[in-house]
């Protein structure tokens, strides 16, 4: 079947107005405003994970199954990589079976972009250890339909600078007007390559993207209070007590009383008492479920983005 194939590899890969494009989708997906059925039909959908997922690989499974595609799943012991067989091999079988493959390495990009190296199969990264795009897309997302907007909000994220944080740096501040501050534990910020890249496109835009490793001197207004698990999946921390490095950095009700019009975000799965108290997480400012509801309707977006047979959607 001849269909239109694009790779969403790194959020750095496409133009401004494909991200507005795939999020505008996502949330015309959650408002039930997509009105053709079944865009995908006919075709066949690879769930490749490595590491442990709840929300991005159910997102992406019951998606695809609802688009009309069908899938096959793959754990990580299932495909001949465990034996030897090199990535470039598997890239190339697989894009003779496949129409698309939703892939989780947490591993380097490379291997992302290997598997994408091919021109028959469109490759989306479900998350590598630099960046997780979906995630990010899924969040903009739930801002627009929690705000009405992007453009303009107040962002203050604490915790690691890891592929979460990563991907809203390469997001947020691609729209005007955004602040986003991060407030990372001294040593585990985000990677200074993604900084200066975030950082320029702040300045194409007219937004602000900002790190410092302490809780002093914030700003006195938020509209989103958002953190992360602090124990990324597939990494391990430096630092024998790194949990007394993280504790100031933990999201109580006492911060989110010093904005009592942000709303709280987190990617999921929480650490309960740890990143997150748990009458923040399920408090009256939280819309956490709502953001991992809208995992699926973006990766509804983002299968129909990168496979929808050749036309307009």
């Amino acid at each position: 079947m001849n269909y239109k194939r694009r790779d969403l590899i790194s959020l750095t890969q496409i133009r401004d107005e494909e991200l507005s494009q795939i999020i505008e989708l996502g949330v015309a997906y959650a408002k039930g405003e997509v009105n053709e059925k079944l865009p995908l039909q006919g075709l066949v959908i690879g769930i490749y994970f490595l590491k442990t997922s709840t929300r991005t690989r159910t997102s992406f499974s019951s998606a695809a199954l609802r688009l009309g595609a069908q899938i096959i799943s793959y754990g990580p012991n299932d495909l001949q990589q465990n034996t030897g067989e090199t990535v470039q091999d598997t890239a190339r079988i697989l894009s003779l079976m496949l129409d698309g493959l939703v892939a989780r390495t947490a591993g380097s990009r490379e291997d992302m972009e290997t598997l994408a190296s091919q021109d028959n199969m469109a490759v989306i990264n479900a998350m590598t250890e630099d960046e997780h795009p979906t995630q990010a897309l899924a969040d903009l997302t739930t801002m627009i339909q929690h705000f009405g907007r992007i453009s303009g909000l107040r962002v203050l994220y604490l915790g690691e600078g890891n592929n979460t944080a990563a991907a809203l740096a390469l997001s947020l501040s691609r729209f005007s007007g955004t602040q986003l501050y991060f407030c990372t534990p001294p040593g585990y910020g985000l990677p200074q390559e993604t900084m200066l890249l975030a950082q320029q496109y702040a300045k194409q835009h007219g937004s602000i993207v900002i790190e410092q490793h302490s809780m002093v001197d914030l700003p006195p207004e938020f509209d989103i209070v958002y953190t992360t698990r602090w124990e990324t999946t597939g990494t391990i921390k430096k630092d024998p007590d790194w949990k007394e490095i993280f504790r100031p950095f933990k999201v109580s009700k006492v911060l989110m009383d010093k904005y009592p019009d942000a709303v709280f975000m987190h990617d999921l799965p929480a650490h309960r008492e740890e990143e997150v108290e748990t009458s923040v997480i399920d408090g009256p400012q939280s819309i956490v479920f709502k953001q991992a509801e809208n995992k699926f309707h973006g990766a509804c977006a983002v299968l129909h983005w990168c496979l929808k047979p050749t036309g307009n959607f």
